[in-house]
């Protein structure tokens, strides 16, 4: 029998001292004369650190603070040297007359200071006395002799090498295999200089895989397998469990989740000893080459996984019995255990006998009797089992099998390889990590397939939650999980678990791991709230798929599967269901309302349209009422047209496809209706060929086509029209790709042959269309599982429907054939107003005005006389023309009016080769206008590109004319060119301003995954306006946005005048795009001008759970210069941070102001990161509050992120800038902004005197927090709420510190909290959210409210949410 202690550490253990490097070493003349001091300084509380000699005198130092900067640039410390003091601490210097000649002194950024051993840092050689670095075993040696002298504390050694493999911090790609033994491990702290030379950087820190910190050496020998090896940077979470050296059956990326950390007071008064015995069975190959761990639930927490560690090659051996001492935290009373194994090793299978604990706390004995196999290839194929604690020889709690139904969406790829692994979660514990093994199926996990797994465990009660994922290993392990529904045969109850999101690291969030909360727990089938929610969900996504087909201007079709037949109305304003699909009533054209709702106009008579009365559908005049018709897709694709007058009253035929009356049976009914779009295939046409509610046929890089693409660009088709319902497709991304069939092969890589000719097969029970190839008859484009696609013949499977959706509608005939009338030299019509794709949203500082609005030509009859605001405005195009959307901007010295989309005309064609078109647009007053901006729109390929010779703006009043000559070329495919260009207006032949070549240099930061492939955009602001948002896509280096590299741009705008700031926008789909920017330089070689723009963070950032994806920065980073150009509603605001030493923050700091117009903010000021809010420092910033109102409060707060996020706020200032105002006003703040600090708010309000009115109070609101009394009601997340009144809103703020309850948000559970905020009238409602950082989910009962002026106020105002 053996006995080998084995104990479970917590990341909360102090950490050892860390070995620091000297920066460098320096050799100093010291023949000074004799008032020189000579001093040594050591850094605080670092005992490994060279002490810095130094020569002190008048000369080389005028004074303390010079003194103080010079060992800031040798002392390594987070913040400089900012404190000087004796060794012990007791006495701080001041100026440079306190220093003693040959004395020592500690270095320290801080008041506090740490002392050291002088004795012992003496001991060590400095930097000028050794000519090589001393090495990693001569220090260890030397390390040891010290702890032998009483120095330190003597660290665990190690008696048999083990193998070991350590990774770097947040690189999987870098890691090494070392063997622990007794030379590398004589001092942790020799063990870190050791991992520095093998890892090729300075180590400074150790962690297991699942993020805790291994503190010293007695921690490491006790680790599992792997170590992540850390600098100063914290632990960064990524896949080193996937190459299985990681806790048993651990889901990756949720360890904390699925393993809950032992308590981390292993010592203190509540801690207990167990002592664990397990017998391994006598019977043949019963032993186990696996490492056995062991994990112990109790009713207050468990005791997380604790490996039974020991001599490799002795444990768990036949017939053996192994002993060992485990520390636990205060579990409570044990009601169960868990054993297994990591199925490591050449002979993992083990079979357990038998299981016993001894309490070495209270005495008390458990005995677990096992017998059983714990192996993949045995018995049931796990390698972990519960026992419950037995009393009087019967279990305290059941022994469940719960039968997990795992569904498989039902997208194209949806299926995985990888091994999938569940923990689910109840009243009495969980499951730990299970891999779902064995289904009853014979391949798991493929489309549309439920799995059936039995997972064994103590039962846990009511269900709440699981955590589902995969280890993202084998080919195609990306996964689209529908639902997991789990059936608990004690309680017969199912409970549902909705997911219907990809697991999948280039899919959605990429997260391979998600937790779900129970929806629905029900006895019984039928519509219950699992399948309202999952119809709900279906009804949803259909909508976002179909909805293109209810624009306006779309021709539509009904077909109804029950008559086979079309909606036709005819001319007698009788409806029916019985057209065919050629009948010229069945047509009808779309009138949109608002979102779902529509009027269906006849295609053949406009006037008449489908309307409702009394319930039955008829043809009414179309401007009434009851032709509105809400549009409702079901989850089959089909459409209900419902009166959105009379909710209820829907579009039916009977069985013979006339209109439904009373009589008619609701067997006979039929009101679902499969929609057809006209003109999808005509020549020219760019297309989707969606496989599914979110997929479509897509062309990869290599020529392969997949129906498991994104309905993006890239899967955008180009429709050529052969003849008679035959068409080829060719790529949009990739020119001169065709879709082919040929020698039993489909792919993209056809080049326009007859191989890339298909006979368009119309679906009409179904809305798709089926692919026939011409050249290979019978044969279609179809699907495998994995979305490949593959020619096949029609079997009457859906792998051959396609469902198409226009992105922008062709010709009628084919290219040189006639499409329309021919055209007028000139054509007067009215554009649309749309905001424009390729300008993206931009906050206009200058543009204070609505956008203008299209005025509409009257049909027939003379157009009514101008107004003040109408203008013509005329573009002469030279050759070639464009087919893409034309957007215009006109810019004004009062302001700015666009986007304008001068787009297409469904009678005749725009902007063809040396044609002149004329627009008529309503702009509202912005002033004298000096310059224009056009720009292309919707470039559907790369061969877009256009001649504009001339654009000149009528004043139809006054008729004033502007003149903008630009005879340049817009277009996507040369380099030379833009899609967008800036004119100066030209008066007496000169433009009022010049074009103006702005060099942009973009400096991406020198730092990990800091580079981005995503889209970079950049608008400059000046004196006069904006340049527009820019893509930055032309650099001399061919890939953009690199590591620790400059990259160079032009923008050519009109002149700017002096720049105030410029917008950077990074559109990022996915975490691993982020991108780092140092900062922007943007230049001007006319008047040898240069901005700075410091950024230093990344895009997108998070601020308040919200993702931005845009900043706006400042010239010179740190403050604005109030040098430049003011417009109106500008304000300097000054932040005074407190003048002691730790008053500063880390944190990202922002501002709420509140006007009696409206609220603006958040205002992001700043962070320290930025060398912003220091102690005693004054920021200043310009805000521009136009629009506000007269102000009544503001709010500044922070997000409570860094190393060290409280703040102490002095005082804010607020100067009128713009109209200007003598009196400042001064809002005296004097309060910390911490949650562990002050009143534990990081928010805080102040109201600002108007003196009009009274001053509004500053109340205390009192809220109490019922917590439901319901299973699993409580949550460990961070809890937020806002309350809002009549007089605005408190903003969002953390329920940080219950006043009656140490732990908050218990079950049954009501807590009570403080808010401080200026008086918000009358409460209107609250908003209450968490954050979903802890384990449960979170049910809030009920709400109330009392609010105090003071906190001795005993007659508050109460409010019940």
């Amino acid at each position: 029998m053996s006995e080998t202690p084995s104990t479970s550490y917590s990341v909360n253990q102090p950490n050892s001292s860390e070995s620091e490097q000297s920066l460098s070493t320096r050799h100093f003349n010291v023949t000074e004369p004799v008032v020189a001091k000579r001093i040594c300084f050591y850094k605080s509380g670092d005992p490994q650190f060279n002490g810095i000699k130094m020569v002190i005198n008048n000369r080389s130092y005028k004074t303390f603070d010079a003194l103080l900067d010079s060992l800031s640039k040798r002392v390594p410390l987070p913040f400089g040297v900012r404190n000087i003091s004796t060794p012990k601490g007791r006495h701080s210097i001041t100026n440079l007359e306190d220093l003693e000649d040959g004395k020592s002194y500690i270095c320290s950024h801080q008041r506090k200071m740490k002392p050291i051993n002088l004795e012992q840092a003496s001991k060590k050689p400095l930097p000028w006395q050794i000519s090589r670095p001393v090495s990693a075993r001569r220090r260890a040696v030397q390390l040891a002799r010290e702890n032998e002298d009483g120095f330190g504390h003597r660290e665990s050694k190690i008696t048999t090498p083990k193998k070991m493999l350590v990774f770097k911090n947040g690189d999987v790609r870098l890691r090494r295999t070392i063997v622990l033994g007794k030379k590398n491990t004589q001092t942790f702290e020799a063990f870190l200089d050791y991992m520095s030379e093998l890892m090729q950087y300075p180590v400074v820190k150790l962690y297991t895989t699942d993020g805790r910190k291994v503190p010293n050496l007695q921690a490491l020998i006790l680790c599992s397998g792997a170590v992540v090896a850390a600098g100063r940077e914290p632990f960064k979470p990524s896949n080193y469990d996937s190459l299985g050296y990681s806790r048993p059956a651990k889901l990756l990326g949720i360890a904390n989740r699925v393993y809950p950390k032992a308590n981390a007071k292993s010592e203190s008064e509540n801690s207990k000893k167990w002592k664990v015995s397990v017998l391994t069975s006598d019977m043949p190959s019963a032993g186990t080459s696996s490492k056995v761990y062991i994990t112990l639930y109790g009713d207050h927490s468990s005791s997380g996984p604790i490996f039974l560690d020991g001599e490799e090659g002795k444990l768990f051996q036949r017939g053996n019995e192994d002993v060992f001492t485990v520390n636990t935290g205060n579990i409570g009373h044990l009601y169960k255990i868990r054993i297994g194994h990591t199925n490591a090793g050449n002979s993992p299978a083990w079979h357990c006998e038998e299981v016993q604990l001894l309490n070495l706390f209270s005495g008390e004995q458990f005995s677990f009797p096992a017998h059983r196999w714990l192996a993949w290839d045995r018995a049931d194929g796990e390698i972990s089992m519960e026992l419950p604690v037995l009393q009087q020889g019967q279990p305290i709690l059941p022994v469940t099998v719960y039968e997990v139904h795992v569904t498989t969406g039902e997208l194209w790829n949806a299926g995985t390889e990888a091994d999938v692994y569940i923990s689910v979660y109840g009243e009495r514990g969980d499951t730990g990590s299970r891999q779902l093994l064995r289904s009853q199926k014979p391949k798991k996990f493929l489309k549309g397939q439920t799995d059936i797994f039995a997972v064994e465990a103590v039962h846990l009660g009511h269900l709440y939650k699981i955590v589902i994922g995969h280890n993202g290993l084998g080919s195609g392990n990306g996964w689209f999980l529908d639902k997991v529904v789990i059936k608990d045969p004690v309680t017969d109850l199912d409970f549902t678990f909705l997911c219907h999101r990809w697991l999948d690291q280039g899919q959605d969030d990429g997260n391979i791991a998600r937790e779900l909360t129970v929806t629905d727990a029900s006895t019984f089938p039928g519509p219950s709230l699992q399948w309202r929610q999952e119809l709900e969900l279906r009804r949803e996504e259909t909508w976002a798929t179909e909805k293109w087909k209810f624009q306006k201007g779309n021709t539509l079709q009904f077909y109804n599967r029950l008559t086979r037949g079309f909606i036709c109305l005819s001319p007698d304003t009788r409806v029916d269901a019985l057209g065919d699909k050629k009948n010229k009533y069945g047509l009808f054209d779309v009138n949109v309302k608002r979102r779902n709702i529509c009027i269906f106009s006849s295609h053949q008579m406009p006037h008449l349209a489908l309307a409702l009365v009394n319930g039955h559908v008829i043809g009414k005049v179309g401007n009434a009422t009851c032709c509105e018709l809400c549009v409702h897709l079901q989850p089959n694709g089909c459409a209900i047209l419902e009166s959105a007058r009379n909710p209820g009253h829907t579009v039916m035929f009977n069985l013979q496809g006339q209109v439904a009356d009373e009589t008619t049976g609701y067997a006979g009914l039929s009101k679902e209706f499969v929609v057809h779009v006209k003109g999808v295939f005509h020549h020219g046409a760019i297309i989707l060929l969606n496989t599914s509610l979110c997929q479509a046929l897509s062309l990869r890089a290599d020529g392969t086509c997949s129906g498991a693409g994104q309905q993006q660009q890239e899967s955008y088709w180009k429709v050529h029209k052969i003849g008679s319902g035959v068409c080829m497709f060719e790529s949009v991304r990739n020119p001169r790709m065709y879709l082919k069939i040929k020698d039993d092969q489909c792919n993209g890589t056809g080049t326009g042959d007859e191989y890339c000719h298909f006979k368009i097969e119309k679906n009409l029970e179904t809305g798709s269309v089926s692919l026939e190839s011409v050249w290979n008859k019978g044969i279609y484009v179809g699907l495998l599982p994995d979305g490949q696609t593959k020619p096949v013949i029609n079997t009457g499977e859906t792998n051959i429907f396609f469902y198409p959706q226009v992105i922008k509608f062709g010709r009628q005939e084919p290219m040189g054939t006639s499409a329309a009338p021919n055209q007028e030299k000139k054509d007067f019509r009215v554009p649309q107003l749309q905001p424009a794709k390729a300008q993206k949203p931009v906050s206009q500082s200058l543009s204070t005005f609505p956008p203008s609005k299209e005025m509409r030509n009257p049909q027939g009859g003379e157009c009514p006389l101008p107004s003040d605001d109408e203008w013509k405005v005329s573009m002469l195009t030279g050759n070639p023309g464009t087919e893409a959307n034309v957007i215009l901007w006109i810019y004004g010295d009062r302001g700015v009016s666009g986007p304008i989309s001068l787009g297409k005309d469904n009678r005749k064609q725009l902007f063809l080769p040396r044609q002149e078109d004329e627009f008529q647009v309503k702009i509202k007053n912005i002033g004298n206008i000096y310059k224009i901006r056009i720009e292309l729109d919707e470039l559907l390929n790369e061969q877009s590109e256009w001649n504009l010779q001339r654009v000149t703006l009528q004043h139809l009043k006054s008729k004033k004319t502007l003149n903008f000559p630009a005879n340049t070329w817009l277009s996507k495919n040369h380099d030379d060119r833009e899609f967008l260009c800036e004119i100066p207006a030209v008066e007496a032949g000169k433009p009022i301003y010049p074009i103006v070549l702005y060099h942009v240099y973009v400096y991406t930061g020198d730092m990990e995954q800091a580079d981005t492939d995503s889209e970079v955009y950049l608008c400059i602001y000046g004196k006069r306006g904006d340049s527009g948002l820019r893509l930055l896509h032309k650099s001399g280096i061919p890939v953009t946005f690199q590591r620790g590299m400059v990259n160079a741009f032009e923008v050519e705008a009109v002149s700017l005048g002096e720049l105030q700031k410029v917008l950077l926008r990074c559109e990022a789909g996915a975490k691993s795009q982020y991108w780092y920017c140092d900062k922007v330089i943007v230049r001007e070689a006319e008047n040898n001008s240069e901005y700075v723009f410091n950024c230093e963070r990344w895009l997108p950032f998070t601020f308040q759970d919200v993702i931005h994806s845009e900043i706006e920065l400042y010239p010179q980073g740190k403050h604005f210069d109030f040098i430049f150009y003011f417009t109106e509603g500008d304000w300097k605001i000054t932040v005074v941070t407190g003048d002691f030493e730790t008053a500063g923050t880390t944190a990202t700091v922002s501002l709420y102001a509140y006007g009696e117009n409206k609220a603006s903010g958040p205002i992001i000021l700043g962070s320290g990161k930025h060398q912003l809010f220091n102690p005693n420092s004054e920021d200043t910033f310009k805000i521009n509050f136009r629009d506000l109102g007269q102000l009544y409060k503001i709010r500044i707060g922070h997000d409570n992120t860094g190393n060290d996020p409280s703040w102490y706020l002095e005082e804010v200032r607020l100067e009128r800038v713009v109209p200007p105002s003598d009196e400042e006003i001064c809002l005296r703040m004097d309060c910390w902004l911490a949650e562990d600090k002050g009143e534990g708010d990081t928010w805080r309000e102040v109201a600002i005197r108007n003196p009009a009115k009274e001053l509004l109070p500053l109340l205390v609101y009192e809220v109490h927090v019922y917590t439901g009394a319901k299973p699993g009601a409580e949550t460990d997340s961070n809890v937020y709420i806002n309350l809002i009144g009549t007089r605005g809103d408190a903003g969002r703020r953390k329920l940080h510190r219950s006043k009656n309850n140490n732990i908050k948000f218990r079950h049954g559970q009501m807590d009570i909290f403080c808010i401080k905020a200026v008086s918000l009238g009358d409460l209107e409602k609250v908003l209450i959210s968490h954050d979903g950082a802890g384990p449960v989910l979170y049910l809030c009962s009920s709400l109330e409210f009392a609010a105090f002026s003071n906190m001795d106020d005993c007659t508050p105002e109460s409010f019940t949410s």
